[in-house]
Protein backbone atom coordinates (compact mmCIF):
# COMPACT_ATOMS: atom_id res chain seq x y z
CA UNK A 1 0.00 0.00 0.00
CA UNK A 2 1.48 3.09 -1.62
CA UNK A 3 0.97 6.20 0.76
CA UNK A 4 -0.71 9.59 -1.62
CA UNK A 5 1.96 12.03 -1.56
CA UNK A 6 1.43 15.13 0.45
CA UNK A 7 0.97 18.39 -1.33
CA UNK A 8 2.25 21.45 -0.61
CA UNK A 9 0.09 23.25 1.59
CA UNK A 10 0.25 26.30 -0.65
CA UNK A 11 -2.88 28.14 1.96
CA UNK A 12 -0.33 28.17 4.64
CA UNK A 13 2.63 28.95 2.59
CA UNK A 14 1.93 31.51 0.52
CA UNK A 15 0.63 34.10 3.43
CA UNK A 16 4.77 33.91 4.79
CA UNK A 17 6.03 34.45 1.58
CA UNK A 18 4.02 37.36 -0.04
CA UNK A 19 4.86 39.85 2.04
CA UNK A 20 8.78 39.07 1.49
CA UNK A 21 7.75 39.16 -2.51
CA UNK A 22 6.10 42.34 -2.56
CA UNK A 23 9.48 43.71 -0.78
CA UNK A 24 11.53 41.81 -3.11
CA UNK A 25 9.53 42.94 -6.75
CA UNK A 26 8.84 46.48 -5.45
CA UNK A 27 12.16 47.44 -3.78
CA UNK A 28 14.81 45.19 -5.81
CA UNK A 29 13.65 43.50 -8.90
CA UNK A 30 11.73 46.60 -10.07
CA UNK A 31 14.66 48.69 -9.26
CA UNK A 32 16.84 46.67 -11.60
CA UNK A 33 14.50 46.20 -14.59
CA UNK A 34 13.43 50.23 -14.95
CA UNK A 35 17.32 51.04 -15.03
CA UNK A 36 17.86 48.40 -17.50
CA UNK A 37 14.53 50.33 -19.48
CA UNK A 38 16.36 53.78 -18.68
CA UNK A 39 19.44 52.94 -20.15
CA UNK A 40 18.09 52.56 -23.67
CA UNK A 41 15.87 55.63 -23.61
CA UNK A 42 16.71 59.33 -23.11
CA UNK A 43 14.48 59.98 -19.68
CA UNK A 44 13.68 63.21 -19.62
CA UNK A 45 10.67 65.06 -17.25
CA UNK A 46 7.43 63.84 -18.76
CA UNK A 47 9.03 62.54 -21.94
CA UNK A 48 11.06 59.00 -22.61
CA UNK A 49 12.67 58.73 -26.00
CA UNK A 50 14.47 55.38 -27.59
CA UNK A 51 17.64 55.85 -27.84
CA UNK A 52 19.14 52.14 -28.00
CA UNK A 53 22.69 51.81 -27.51
CA UNK A 54 23.72 55.14 -27.77
CA UNK A 55 24.37 55.66 -23.93
CA UNK A 56 26.78 52.57 -23.84
CA UNK A 57 29.04 54.00 -26.77
CA UNK A 58 28.93 57.16 -24.91
CA UNK A 59 30.48 55.69 -22.00
CA UNK A 60 33.74 54.61 -24.32
CA UNK A 61 34.62 58.59 -24.10
CA UNK A 62 33.79 58.92 -20.91
CA UNK A 63 36.91 59.73 -18.94
CA UNK A 64 35.57 60.30 -15.78
CA UNK A 65 33.64 57.29 -15.46
CA UNK A 66 37.15 55.25 -16.56
CA UNK A 67 38.52 57.23 -13.83
CA UNK A 68 35.86 56.32 -11.63
CA UNK A 69 35.92 52.58 -12.38
CA UNK A 70 39.90 52.46 -11.97
CA UNK A 71 39.49 54.05 -8.38
CA UNK A 72 36.95 51.37 -7.57
CA UNK A 73 38.79 48.54 -8.66
CA UNK A 74 42.16 49.46 -6.78
CA UNK A 75 39.76 50.32 -3.58
CA UNK A 76 38.10 46.94 -4.17
CA UNK A 77 41.04 44.56 -4.94
CA UNK A 78 43.62 46.43 -2.06
CA UNK A 79 41.56 46.59 1.14
CA UNK A 80 40.06 43.49 1.52
CA UNK A 81 43.44 42.25 1.16
CA UNK A 82 44.54 44.54 4.21
CA UNK A 83 41.53 44.16 6.01
CA UNK A 84 41.83 40.10 6.42
CA UNK A 85 45.66 40.33 6.62
CA UNK A 86 45.62 42.67 9.74
CA UNK A 87 42.25 40.97 10.77
CA UNK A 88 44.17 37.40 10.90
CA UNK A 89 46.70 39.00 12.84
CA UNK A 90 44.08 40.59 15.39
CA UNK A 91 42.07 37.16 15.24
CA UNK A 92 45.34 35.47 16.36
CA UNK A 93 46.31 37.45 19.21
CA UNK A 94 43.51 37.28 20.46
CA UNK A 95 43.46 33.12 20.08
CA UNK A 96 46.49 32.98 22.13
CA UNK A 97 44.82 34.92 24.73
CA UNK A 98 47.36 38.12 24.98
CA UNK A 99 46.88 40.26 28.22
CA UNK A 100 43.56 42.66 27.83
CA UNK A 101 41.90 40.58 25.42
CA UNK A 102 38.76 41.42 26.18
CA UNK A 103 39.07 44.77 26.53
CA UNK A 104 40.98 44.58 22.70
CA UNK A 105 38.21 42.21 21.14
CA UNK A 106 35.64 45.62 22.38
CA UNK A 107 37.68 48.28 20.92
CA UNK A 108 38.73 46.66 17.60
CA UNK A 109 35.11 45.91 17.16
CA UNK A 110 33.73 49.67 18.07
CA UNK A 111 34.23 51.10 14.75
CA UNK A 112 32.10 48.21 12.73
CA UNK A 113 29.34 49.56 14.95
CA UNK A 114 29.35 53.12 13.52
CA UNK A 115 28.04 54.76 10.41
CA UNK A 116 29.72 55.56 7.42
CA UNK A 117 28.42 59.08 8.28
CA UNK A 118 29.88 59.04 11.57
CA UNK A 119 33.14 57.58 10.64
CA UNK A 120 33.21 60.35 7.77
CA UNK A 121 33.44 63.11 10.03
CA UNK A 122 35.44 61.76 12.29
CA UNK A 123 38.11 61.07 10.27
CA UNK A 124 37.88 64.56 8.15
CA UNK A 125 38.47 65.67 11.49
CA UNK A 126 41.92 63.28 11.89
CA UNK A 127 43.02 64.19 8.47
CA UNK A 128 42.62 68.22 9.05
CA UNK A 129 46.03 69.94 8.11
CA UNK A 130 46.02 72.41 10.80
CA UNK A 131 45.23 70.73 13.87
CA UNK A 132 43.86 67.12 13.01
CA UNK A 133 45.31 64.20 15.02
CA UNK A 134 47.59 63.10 12.06
CA UNK A 135 49.33 65.89 11.28
CA UNK A 136 49.80 66.95 14.50
CA UNK A 137 51.07 63.52 15.68
CA UNK A 138 53.41 63.58 12.72
CA UNK A 139 54.99 67.49 14.31
CA UNK A 140 55.41 66.14 17.43
CA UNK A 141 57.83 62.96 16.42
CA UNK A 142 59.99 65.24 14.18
CA UNK A 143 58.60 64.29 10.65
CA UNK A 144 57.03 67.81 10.11
CA UNK A 145 57.55 67.40 6.42
CA UNK A 146 55.22 64.61 5.76
CA UNK A 147 52.84 66.98 6.96
CA UNK A 148 49.72 67.75 4.17
CA UNK A 149 46.33 68.12 3.15
CA UNK A 150 45.49 64.40 3.49
CA UNK A 151 41.96 64.37 1.67
CA UNK A 152 42.92 67.67 -0.37
CA UNK A 153 45.56 65.77 -2.76
CA UNK A 154 45.08 63.97 -5.50
CA UNK A 155 47.95 61.23 -4.17
CA UNK A 156 46.99 60.94 -1.14
CA UNK A 157 43.73 61.36 -1.20
CA UNK A 158 42.33 57.93 -2.29
CA UNK A 159 45.34 55.95 -0.11
CA UNK A 160 44.31 58.14 2.94
CA UNK A 161 39.91 56.73 2.51
CA UNK A 162 41.17 53.55 1.89
CA UNK A 163 42.90 53.46 5.35
CA UNK A 164 39.65 54.66 6.39
CA UNK A 165 37.58 51.47 5.54
CA UNK A 166 40.27 49.19 6.38
CA UNK A 167 40.12 50.62 9.89
CA UNK A 168 36.06 50.43 10.18
CA UNK A 169 36.03 46.62 8.78
CA UNK A 170 38.91 45.15 10.27
CA UNK A 171 36.90 44.50 13.38
CA UNK A 172 34.12 42.64 11.69
CA UNK A 173 37.05 40.26 9.51
CA UNK A 174 38.43 39.76 12.68
CA UNK A 175 35.20 38.39 15.04
CA UNK A 176 34.73 36.10 12.01
CA UNK A 177 38.03 34.67 11.87
CA UNK A 178 38.20 34.66 15.90
CA UNK A 179 35.47 32.50 15.17
CA UNK A 180 36.63 30.06 12.84
CA UNK A 181 40.31 29.73 14.75
CA UNK A 182 38.19 28.51 17.93
CA UNK A 183 35.99 26.15 15.32
CA UNK A 184 39.18 24.45 14.52
CA UNK A 185 39.14 20.60 15.19
CA UNK A 186 41.28 20.40 18.74
CA UNK A 187 42.74 17.11 17.44
CA UNK A 188 44.51 18.41 14.89
CA UNK A 189 45.77 21.35 16.92
CA UNK A 190 46.92 18.82 19.79
CA UNK A 191 48.79 16.74 16.74
CA UNK A 192 50.69 19.65 15.42
CA UNK A 193 51.38 20.97 18.77
CA UNK A 194 52.88 17.45 19.83
CA UNK A 195 54.97 17.18 17.22
CA UNK A 196 56.77 20.43 18.56
CA UNK A 197 55.54 22.68 15.62
CA UNK A 198 56.33 26.41 16.83
CA UNK A 199 53.41 28.77 16.22
CA UNK A 200 54.67 29.58 12.96
CA UNK A 201 54.64 26.65 11.67
CA UNK A 202 51.05 25.91 12.77
CA UNK A 203 50.30 28.53 11.79
CA UNK A 204 50.76 28.42 8.50
CA UNK A 205 50.38 24.33 7.63
CA UNK A 206 47.31 24.01 10.11
CA UNK A 207 45.27 26.95 10.83
CA UNK A 208 45.81 29.05 7.35
CA UNK A 209 44.48 26.29 5.33
CA UNK A 210 42.10 25.26 7.85
CA UNK A 211 40.41 28.73 7.79
CA UNK A 212 41.06 28.99 4.37
CA UNK A 213 36.72 28.96 2.95
CA UNK A 214 36.36 31.81 5.69
CA UNK A 215 39.01 33.87 4.48
CA UNK A 216 38.27 33.66 1.09
CA UNK A 217 34.62 34.27 1.90
CA UNK A 218 35.85 37.23 3.27
CA UNK A 219 37.72 38.45 0.96
CA UNK A 220 34.46 38.39 -1.76
CA UNK A 221 32.48 40.22 0.48
CA UNK A 222 34.36 42.75 1.55
CA UNK A 223 35.37 43.08 -2.97
CA UNK A 224 31.75 43.38 -3.35
CA UNK A 225 31.13 45.89 -0.67
CA UNK A 226 33.87 47.99 -1.83
CA UNK A 227 32.99 47.76 -5.39
CA UNK A 228 29.84 49.80 -4.51
CA UNK A 229 31.12 52.77 -1.87
CA UNK A 230 29.61 55.37 -1.81
CA UNK A 231 28.95 56.88 1.85
CA UNK A 232 32.07 57.78 2.79
CA UNK A 233 33.29 59.45 0.07
CA UNK A 234 30.37 61.50 -0.42
CA UNK A 235 30.91 62.83 3.23
CA UNK A 236 34.49 63.42 2.87
CA UNK A 237 35.71 64.39 -1.05
CA UNK A 238 32.31 63.76 -2.93
CA UNK A 239 34.79 62.42 -5.41
CA UNK A 240 37.38 65.31 -5.51
CA UNK A 241 40.37 66.50 -5.56
CA UNK A 242 39.96 66.18 -9.35
CA UNK A 243 38.21 62.61 -9.26
CA UNK A 244 40.96 61.42 -7.67
CA UNK A 245 38.13 59.52 -4.90
CA UNK A 246 35.79 58.75 -7.47
CA UNK A 247 33.60 56.12 -7.43
CA UNK A 248 31.57 54.90 -10.05
CA UNK A 249 28.49 55.06 -7.46
CA UNK A 250 29.23 58.89 -6.80
CA UNK A 251 29.90 59.51 -10.69
CA UNK A 252 26.39 57.86 -10.97
CA UNK A 253 24.81 60.14 -8.36
CA UNK A 254 25.90 63.01 -9.62
CA UNK A 255 25.24 62.31 -13.08
CA UNK A 256 21.39 61.44 -11.68
CA UNK A 257 20.90 64.04 -9.41
CA UNK A 258 23.78 67.44 -9.65
CA UNK A 259 24.64 67.64 -13.09
CA UNK A 260 22.11 69.59 -15.33
CA UNK A 261 21.26 67.53 -17.80
CA UNK A 262 17.73 66.05 -16.48
CA UNK A 263 18.54 62.55 -18.29
CA UNK A 264 18.43 59.31 -16.42
CA UNK A 265 19.36 57.92 -19.32
CA UNK A 266 22.87 57.56 -19.29
CA UNK A 267 23.36 57.29 -15.22
CA UNK A 268 21.18 54.31 -15.64
CA UNK A 269 23.44 52.61 -18.55
CA UNK A 270 26.26 53.33 -16.50
CA UNK A 271 24.32 51.37 -13.29
CA UNK A 272 23.83 48.80 -15.61
CA UNK A 273 27.54 48.15 -16.85
CA UNK A 274 28.73 47.79 -13.39
CA UNK A 275 26.11 45.69 -12.01
CA UNK A 276 26.86 43.40 -14.93
CA UNK A 277 30.52 43.77 -14.23
CA UNK A 278 30.34 43.29 -10.47
CA UNK A 279 27.69 40.44 -11.40
CA UNK A 280 30.68 38.68 -13.27
CA UNK A 281 33.15 39.33 -10.77
CA UNK A 282 31.20 37.99 -7.96
CA UNK A 283 30.31 34.92 -10.00
CA UNK A 284 33.56 34.12 -10.55
CA UNK A 285 35.26 34.80 -7.35
CA UNK A 286 32.13 32.29 -6.00
CA UNK A 287 32.74 29.56 -8.57
CA UNK A 288 36.73 29.76 -7.26
CA UNK A 289 36.21 30.12 -4.05
CA UNK A 290 33.65 26.44 -4.52
CA UNK A 291 36.32 24.90 -6.70
CA UNK A 292 38.60 25.30 -4.05
CA UNK A 293 36.57 23.97 -1.36
CA UNK A 294 36.18 20.99 -3.71
CA UNK A 295 40.07 20.15 -3.86
CA UNK A 296 40.29 20.33 -0.05
CA UNK A 297 37.60 18.06 0.28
Amino acid sequence: MTLARERPAWGAIVPFLLPAAVFYLGLTAYPVIRTVWNSVHEVLPRRETYVGGAHYAELWADDTFWRAVRNTVAWALTAPLLEVSIALLLALALYAKVPAARFLRIAWFTPVLMSYVVVGIVWMWIYNYDWGAANAILRAVGLGGWVQPWLGTTDTALPALILVTTWMWTGFNMVVLLAALHALPTEVIEAAELDRCGWGAKLIHVMVPLTLPTILNLLVLSFVGKMKIFDLVWITTKGGPLWSTETVSTYVYKRAFEWSTFDLGYPSAIATVWFVIVMSFVGVLTWLVRRQQKLEY
